[in-house]
């Protein structure tokens, strides 16, 4: 019996009725689409990766079409075109002029961008799917005019992907191409220098490096200075008090500047090119080259400013300096110069009546006086007392054995022949161990597919692969050696330069001297060691 409550199915075929319910409103407005009741927002985008002049021409005409092609539209409310020149495509990081415009489109105040090409807009395909979908979510279109790209468009996400993938690949190439240049030309021992802030040279007409003489002389003074006592510190603050401009046009000077230019090989005409490196070519971050990759080191490879003996020698003078455990920030003639005779600790330089501008007085102190159970008996002295003791000894020196000491000093000091020997012995292995490591990783490399059944016993195997281990300990060994003796040659060189400045002021100073010269005191006194009982004893350079 069929039950009563039970209605006969109206649709025996079980198809579905639907009905359909036109929109009335649209989240996305395609390019063809007129806009409801308002015109679209649009704004352009224009980079160009350099800013030389033509590059600038071209962004001009780029900014100048993209206003005429906006205005030209109906339906289209011009807002802005925004730039970006110089910078690299590969990351939107540093494009100030495309982050000012996602910005405010982000914020609602654009409805569509124009730009030129995705290469234009991002070569990292990351960065360029990223920055479409949250202009997408908040209905913002871009539209890519060279490959006619909107990305309303349901095939527009795919094709960004793919062109953007070829765009990042095309950047890939060019990174490659560009470095392989660049170690090309270091290979072949050319130099090129960051001009703009570095002192002392310009680029020659034959694309080398060339003096600029009044800078050169500011280079020469600055390492004669360092020379002759003064700290990196103290010759800092004496070329801003001077109102001297640094490299960078800045008119104080920094003491990492000062370093920088003392220990900087570019000026004794040598080069040490790949001193960093770029880790990605898609963030553009460099790193300091510490092994990973190979570095060159060209010779003569322009007009040297400083001899290379005496570059040698600042660099032996800052080593020494370094380990000494002298003073390094006093810009004093006398720090690092007075020697306690107790500890053999260095005095510094203390103030007394700091407070009262009329009193105040400088003395000079041992630094480890009130330091651990055993005090140092040695008084202070008073920069006075160390002048006259300065002009009573110098005047009292025997001025031609002096000399003729100083000459067969400086003979003996700067014979660097043996070193020179070992030297060039040591930089041969070197070549020799570093061929042999490289044919041997090779070795393993082109026989890492051979096993013991293809002709090779399993501990010849194990030997070939040890091999290159048993090379680069070598390799370690020669470098400290070679860097143990050429920190000798240099320390050599350094003592024979100080000698030979020495010597010349002897050669023309009087025999008697009135008055202290802080000259005469910089390039003749090793230290001053302080006695207990107060004697000051002048120890000459020798």
């Amino acid at each position: 019996m069929e039950n009563p409550n039970t209605n006969p199915n109206p649709n025996p075929n079980h198809t579905p009725k639907v009905k359909i319910i036109p929109a009335t409103t649209q989240s996305f407005i395609g390019s063809n689409t007129p806009t409801p009741n308002r015109k679209r927002r649009t704004a352009g985008y224009a980079r160009v990766s350099t800013d030389k002049d033509e590059q600038q021409n071209s962004q001009e005409a780029q900014v100048d079409y993209y206003t005429k092609y906006i205005k030209s539209r109906s339906d289209w409310e011009f807002i802005s075109v925004y730039t970006d020149d110089g910078i690299s495509a590969t990351s939107t990081a540093k494009r100030e002029g495309f982050k000012l415009m996602v910005a405010d489109a982000l914020a609602g105040k654009i409805d569509l961008i124009i730009t030129k090409s995705v290469s234009r807009f991002a070569r990292n395909t990351v960065d360029s799917l990223q920055t479409v979908r949250a202009l997408k979510e908040k209905g913002v279109e871009i539209f890519f005019e060279k490959e006619n790209i909107w990305t309303f468009d349901g095939k527009g996400e795919l094709l960004i992907t793919i062109m953007s993938s070829l765009a990042q690949e095309e950047s890939r190439s060019i990174s490659e191409n560009v470095r392989w240049g660049q170690r090309k030309r270091m290979k072949d021992g050319k130099v090129s220098l960051p001009y703009k802030r570095f002192l002392g040279y310009e680029k020659g007409e034959d694309g080398l490096p060339k003096i600029v003489s009044h800078e050169a002389e500011l280079v020469r003074r600055i390492f004669r200075l360092f020379m002759q006592g003064q700290t990196f510190s103290g010759i800092a603050k004496k070329l801003t008090s001077e109102g001297v401009p640094t490299p960078g046009g800045c008119e104080v000077w920094q003491r990492a500047t000062i370093i920088s230019i003392c220990q900087n090989e570019k000026y004794k005409g040598d080069a040490l090119l790949q001193k960093g490196y770029t880790v990605d070519f898609l963030s553009k971050k460099r790193k300091k080259n510490e092994g990973e990759i190979e570095q060159f080191y060209v010779s003569e490879s322009h007009p040297y400013i400083i001899h290379p003996d005496e570059f040698d020698a600042v660099q032996a003078e800052i080593a020494r300096r370094k380990t000494s455990g002298r003073s390094s920030t006093c810009n004093s003639p006398f720090s690092m110069k007075l020697q306690c005779a107790d500890c053999n600790g260095w005095f510094g330089r203390k103030v007394w009546n700091s407070t009262d501008a009329r009193y105040k007085q400088y003395i000079w102190r041992c630094n480890e006086k009130y330091v651990g159970i055993d005090k140092c008996e040695t008084p202070h002295v008073t920069e006075d007392e160390v002048q006259t003791a300065f002009i009573e000894q110098f005047n009292a020196l025997k001025r031609e054995n002096l000399l003729e000491d100083l000459k067969a000093g400086i003979v003996l000091v700067g014979d660097t022949a043996e070193l020179d020997v070992e030297i060039e012995k040591l930089e041969q292995e070197l070549d020799f161990v570093s061929e042999r490591s490289r044919k041997a990783i090779a070795e393993i490399c082109a026989g890492g597919r051979s096993q013991v059944g293809g002709g090779r016993s399993k501990s010849e195997i194990e030997s070939s692969i040890l091999m290159p281990n048993v090379y680069l300990e070598r390799l370690s060994e020669v470098k400290v050696q070679l860097a143990e003796l050429e920190s000798q040659r240099c320390g050599r060189l350094s003592k024979a330069k100080a000698l030979e400045n020495f010597l010349r002021e002897m050669e023309v100073r009087p025999c008697v001297i009135e008055e202290f010269d802080a000259r005469l005191w910089s390039v003749s006194v090793d230290r001053v060691v302080v006695h207990a009982d107060g004697r000051l004893e002048v120890v000459w350079r020798k």
